[in-house]
């Protein structure tokens, strides 16, 4: 098909009016108001996470001083002190407070961990170094014993000082990459995504040096796979449909989270995601739009509420005759986390998401986004997306 006839028949006019009315809107984290029994986060420089850090340590020396016996105070991250808050669309933590004490070998070795972390943070922030989770468990690996010690440790700090993880250096390692109508600075280096062939640009975890310049995109689709990923970029589709496109090869990460949060807030866009039509793939796309409850701490700066389930929807597979040998059965893990999807209240309140999981339990069907390429592998690009995208399909 031409490229002029390819867009006269998809102009994306829904995709346009869905911009035209989220940049008549303020958007940004200053306009969300949190409820009064959830904890406020922040998202810290270098030099304030310093001066926090030095704070928390001299009540902690001078708790010592003046009791003997030491307790460390943070959040509670247990499921009981996560809440979904409506209004926001996000899950936040509360303000039940755990109170660490030595009082048994468990708590000291928990502890002692917590203070080595502490004490590797400061050292990051002073040097202005990163370091990813993996290398600070092989600083001390006869302590940690194993990375979830460590990761746990990482995430009670942060807590502690009430700031996001991203603020104490620390990193999850690089996984995830965007391509498309984008130009950034990385430090002193100027990257233009779309000049970066089918690989697109690697997401840097550390984005406190990332800088967002310009884009003329009209949206940004995240997608599930990473052959979803190759087949929108070797198709080049932010071409005849200006776009920004995001993979984390899976669940967002939080560099690919807290990145696309960016992208949004800064540019004004309408987000969509693109995922498998599985329990799995809804559960992604949930954890994009409110957060998940690990980092329920972060959700107003990890979260992005707006973003739209485009597809793969489970009504798709008739709409566009996906053939009965290319869907799956779903077993019974699937029908499992299906049934749970559809007990949260942020998947109740939206009826058609509700409607469509309700679909998927009643023909216990699931399907690959590649199952669309069983009608050719230009399915994709010329035909599923650009029409919906166009018509406003989207959940």
């Amino acid at each position: 098909m031409p490229k002029n006839e390819k867009k006269l028949e998809w102009d994306l006019k829904a995709t346009k009016q869905l911009m035209n009315n989220l940049q008549d809107q303020e958007l940004g984290e200053t306009d969300i108001e949190l409820p009064k029994d959830t904890i406020k986060i922040d998202d810290l420089r270098r030099r304030e996470a310093l001066d926090r850090l030095y704070s928390l340590v001299d009540s902690l020396i001078e708790e010592i001083y003046i009791t003997g016996k030491p307790v460390i105070e943070l959040p509670s991250r247990s499921n009981s002190n996560i809440i979904w808050d409506e209004e926001s669309d996000l899950l936040l933590l509360g303000r039940q407070i755990q109170k660490k004490q030595f009082h048994s070998l468990t708590s000291v070795a928990d502890i002692t961990r917590l203070m080595r972390v502490l004490e590797i943070i400061n050292e990051l922030l002073k040097k202005d170094m990163h370091a990813t989770k993996r290398e600070i468990f092989y600083t001390d690996v006869k302590l940690f014993q194993d990375q979830k010690n460590s990761d746990k440790s990482i995430e009670d700090v942060a807590t502690m000082l009430y700031t996001t993880r991203n603020s104490t250096h620390v990193v999850a390692s690089a996984r995830g990459s965007c391509v498309g109508r984008l130009r950034i600075r990385d430090k002193n280096d100027i990257i233009d995504l779309e000049g970066l062939g089918s690989g697109g640009w690697g997401i840097s975890p550390m984005l406190d040096n990332i800088e967002i310049l310009e884009s003329d995109a009209e949206f940004i689709l995240v997608v599930e796979k990473d052959a979803a990923m190759m087949r929108l970029a070797e198709a080049r589709f932010w071409k005849d449909y200006p776009c920004i496109i995001l993979t984390a090869q899976g669940v967002g990460n939080v560099a690919v989270r807290m990145f696309l949060k960016r992208l949004s807030k800064e540019l004004q866009l309408p987000v969509f995601s693109l995922v498998d039509s599985d329990p799995y793939g809804h559960y992604i796309h949930s954890v994009y739009m409110r957060g998940s409850k690990r980092l329920s701490y972060e959700s107003p700066f990890l979260a992005t509420p707006d973003i739209k389930l485009l597809g793969v929807l489970t009504r798709d597979l008739d709409k566009y005759n996906v053939p009965d040998d290319c869907r799956l059965d779903m077993n019974k893990t699937d029908i499992k986390r299906t049934k749970d999807l559809l007990k949260e209240d942020f998947v109740k309140k939206n009826k058609e998401w509700k409607k469509d999981l309700e679909l998927a339990l009643k023909i216990k069907k699931k399907a690959e986004i590649q199952a669309l390429s069983s009608h050719g592998f230009e399915f994709l690009t010329e035909k599923y997306l650009p029409e919906k995208l166009t018509t406003g399909d989207w959940l």
